[in-house]
């Protein structure tokens, strides 16, 4: 097949999926098309299969605010046409499926067709979708899709609840992850020593948005540190970080917090934590925390959204009240001085990111979806 693929190219959980499957569908014998305004942040300089087509956006006086929508829509109008391409693979419901509707409407008037499958990650329907001026459009586009996905329950009921959606059915495809790129035992523990010198290690991965409340984790981590010698490796970046680096000096424990920046290859980093805090107030799935799973690091979080779809309580993880800084303190503390308990979390998270979100089968189901659209097409 010839698939076009659209996300958004920046640090973050929809972005980063969208790209592993593009890389895996290219494995697997696919021919990849990626139309974005920028290269994705997870994609190489170049993979066998592997193309990319940048979205121009002009810039105009006219234009206060560049129509980034039309450009893309513009550009996947182009790319269909010059390549032959099978289906478009949104990533996100706005712009994008919006944005693939109006290009499947200039096909047609051309003659051509082609079907559009939309996957849902969480902020397009939990927060941009709901605003008022945005509600009617994101419920248009998600219908006029020929699929559609969402990365778990919780949010396909939500997009059920927020939307009606009538005439759409939406299927539950989880995220994924690449056993092979997050084994543990393949990166050693030099890492490790490196980061903590002898301290355990707490690690947070994100970009940095007021929903992942970056300041709960540096609030809990002094009180790990108070108990525990330890430090903090935030990486990533974003509108919070001046947040979480300012708390940090307010509460004392500057020296031991570490903010990496922006990091593409996060396996490494993961194999060196022993802990993986993502206190976050909206979670439609968490990529990284399952990452941090799949590399045998227990997680500790919030009991919301999806996340629990991810991260069981009190099997590879703890899960507590949105604001429960004293409860996952006390959960950190309690894992990192109880290396038997800690490693059995560690393993059974392992466990099971392998065996519900292995990246194969995840992957051979997003093939099957995308033949029953072209089927029905």
């Amino acid at each position: 097949m010839k698939i076009g693929i659209t996300c958004y190219p920046t640090y973050g959980g929809s972005g980063a999926v969208a790209t592993e499957l593009g890389i895996a569908l290219a494995a697997r014998g696919h021919e990849v098309h990626f139309v974005t305004y920028k290269q994705p942040f997870r994609l190489p300089n170049f993979l066998p299969g592997i193309y990319f087509h940048e979205v121009d956006v002009g810039r105009y006086p006219l234009f206060e605010y560049p129509p980034y929508d039309l450009a893309l829509a513009v550009r996947m109008h182009e790319v269909v046409l010059s390549h032959k391409l099978d289906l478009l693979h949104v990533h996100y419901a706005i712009p994008h499926a919006t944005s693939a509707w109006i290009a499947r409407e200039m096909l047609r008037e051309n003659g051509h067709d082609i079907p559009i499958v939309t996957t849902l990650h969480g902020t397009d329907i939990t927060i941009v979708g709901q605003d008022p001026s945005f509600h009617a459009i994101t419920k248009f586009s998600i219908e006029r899709s020929d699929r559609i996905t969402a990365v778990s329950e919780f949010l396909r009921l939500e997009t059920i609840r927020a939307f009606g959606c009538t005439r759409c059915d939406v299927q539950v495809i989880p995220n994924f992850i690449d056993p092979k790129t997050f084994d543990r035992e393949s990166h050693g523990t030099a890492l490790h020593e490196q980061l903590g010198g002898g301290r355990r290690v707490l690690m947070h991965i994100s970009n940095f948005r007021a929903v992942k409340r970056v300041k709960d984790i540096v609030q809990t981590f002094a009180k790990v540190r108070a108990a525990v010698p330890s430090v903090l490796v935030m990486v990533g970046d974003g509108p919070d970080r001046g947040l979480a680096e300012e708390e940090a000096r307010k509460l004392g424990v500057e020296s031991d917090v570490f903010f990496l920046g922006k990091i593409d290859a996060v396996a490494p980093l993961l194999a060196a934590a022993d802990l993986f805090l993502i206190p976050t107030d909206r979670e439609s799935f968490g990529l990284s925390a399952l990452e941090a799973q799949a590399s045998a690091v227990p997680v500790i979080g919030y009991d919301v959204g999806g996340l629990p779809e991810v991260v069981v309580h009190g099997v590879t993880g703890m899960l507590h009240t949105v604001g429960d800084i004293d409860g996952m303190a006390h959960s950190a503390i309690a894992l990192l001085t109880d290396d038997v308990r800690a490693r059995a979390m560690g393993a059974a998270a392992v466990a099971r990111a392998r065996a519900n979100f292995d990246q194969a089968t995840i992957v051979a189901r997003y093939e099957a979806l995308y033949q029953g659209a072209l089927a029905n097409a």
